[in-house]
């Protein structure tokens, strides 16, 4: 039954398969064959969510999700998972928090036990690791170096051993710079024994969850780290976004700089064969940045909030 401890990828099918039915007038074996159910699953589900009062005037579910808006999104956007957050307190800290502990619950659910998850550096992220219950024991795989921030936030390493602890499983964990001053000395850490070991794990990993960065002053750790010659050179390539050290244009499509032979993390190639990698994303500067991920085809999930959402609909 469809209820407030529904994770929040069965409550958005729910909403999705109700909006069909009840909205769109479509028939059970319609929604069975867009969604890949069967038609009895389909029939449960409506039934689920009339009863659970998930379905009434209009769909909605009084809780932290707006499953609506969710079901707009992943549509809008053909994601496997999209879950909208409502807050009302707009503060970065606020809504950090509420992302994290929401893809921590949407982690629990669509993790299983043959999983390989992949982790890389974000406030957003790490706020998601302190939220996490008890997963599947999956090995973890930290996906970028480590960035030092002067405010004391947890590191890559961090994050992911505090996955790891609620995994219970391997974690592959290494200790370098995200970024390193010259290519050279990049190649060199990537054969070290620990780099290598965590960079070979990289074709086993099903899902991977991350941050994303603005190119723009205090809207991405790693623009905050460059050198000022770095920033205006990727300014000038047209670089609008960053996804763990990947480089995008406006238009999603990926960019070569002559940062990313410096870069100590997960590359284009690589993340475009992990089958899903979850974005979290929230603040409305963001939002340019957001939808360039979205058109990349790199990401297959999102976890953000309600003005985000509804502004990433708006300019589509």
């Amino acid at each position: 039954m469809v209820n407030q401890l529904s994770g929040p990828a069965s409550l958005v099918l729910s909403a999705s398969v109700a909006r069909r039915y009840y909205l769109d007038g479509r028939s059970k074996v319609e929604i069975a064959g867009e969604f890949g159910l069967s038609r009895f699953k389909v029939a449960r589900l409506i039934d689920e969510a009339r009863a659970s009062g998930l379905v009434r005037i209009e769909i909605g579910h009084k809780g932290l999700i707006d499953v609506d808006l969710s079901a707009r999104v992943q549509e809008r956007f053909g994601l496997q998972h999209a879950v909208v957050v409502d807050v009302t307190d707009d503060r970065d800290e606020s809504v950090r928090k509420h992302l994290g502990q929401v893809a921590a619950e949407l982690l629990t659910e669509v993790i299983g036990p043959d999983d390989v998850l992949g982790v890389a550096w974000s406030r957003s992220v790490g706020a998601m690791a302190k939220a996490l219950p008890r997963l599947s024991a999956i090995p973890v795989v930290q996906l970028t170096g480590a960035l030092a921030m002067p405010d004391g936030d947890e590191s890559a390493i961090d994050i992911v051993r505090d996955v790891a602890r609620a995994a219970g499983g391997p974690a592959y964990v290494f200790y370098a710079p995200f970024m390193l001053p010259d290519a050279a000395t990049a190649r060199a850490l990537r054969q070290q024994r620990e780099v290598a070991l965590a960079f070979d794990q990289l074709p086993r990993v099903s899902k991977a969850v991350v941050g994303v960065g603005l190119w723009a002053p205090g809207q991405s750790t790693l623009y905050d780290a460059a050198r000022e010659h770095d920033r205006k050179a990727l300014g000038r390539l047209g670089v609008c976004a960053e996804v763990s050290g990947v480089f995008l244009s406006v238009d999603g499509h990926p960019v070569e700089t002559p940062l990313t032979e410096r870069i100590i993390g997960v590359d284009v190639e690589q993340m475009r064969e992990i089958p899903e990698v979850i974005v979290i994303a929230y603040g409305a500067a963001k939002v340019p940045a957001a939808r360039a991920v979205l058109r990349s085809g790199l990401v297959g999930g999102l976890v953000t909030h309600k003005s985000f959402a509804q502004a990433l609909l708006d300019g589509t």
